[in-house]
């Protein structure tokens, strides 16, 4: 692949950050978002700097989870799909593919979830349940 390819997958990454409202400058929040969100192998910080300053493109299974986070095509985020650009307002928040729409404060807390122990993370889990079914009466 040429450094203009990789520079042009780089260019829509940040503009898909953007659309997001990350920042397309900073790789350790690339990584830190990007591995709370793919269930593979987590990326570098190192690996998301070479994305973003276009020294490399990852991997399909990489590309498609992405893609899927900022609710474009994986066709675009890669090729540029023969010079459509991204939706409007793709990536404002982060989708998945059942359409619920997930808050940077939500990934702050599943972040601190992720952190517990198992017996803490059961009682979070009990007590979100509780809050849950009492919201929806």
């Amino acid at each position: 692949m040429s450094r203009e390819e990789r520079l042009s997958f780089s260019s829509r990454l940040q503009q898909a950050l953007q659309n997001g409202h990350y920042s397309p400058d900073s790789p350790t929040q690339l990584a830190r978002e990007f591995n709370m969100r793919f269930a593979g192998r987590p990326i570098s910080v190192h690996a998301a700097r070479k994305w973003l300053v276009g020294e490399a493109i990852p991997t399909q299974e990489k590309l498609r989870a992405l893609a899927q986070w900022f609710g474009v095509s994986a066709e675009w985020l890669r090729f540029g799909a023969n010079g459509v650009s991204a939706p409007a307002g793709s990536g404002a928040s982060t989708g998945t593919s059942t359409g619920v729409r997930v808050q940077p404060r939500d990934v702050a807390t599943i972040e601190i979830l992720r952190r517990l122990d198992d017996r803490h993370r059961h009682i979070a889990d009990t007590v979100i349940r509780l809050l849950a079914d009492a919201s929806l009466r």
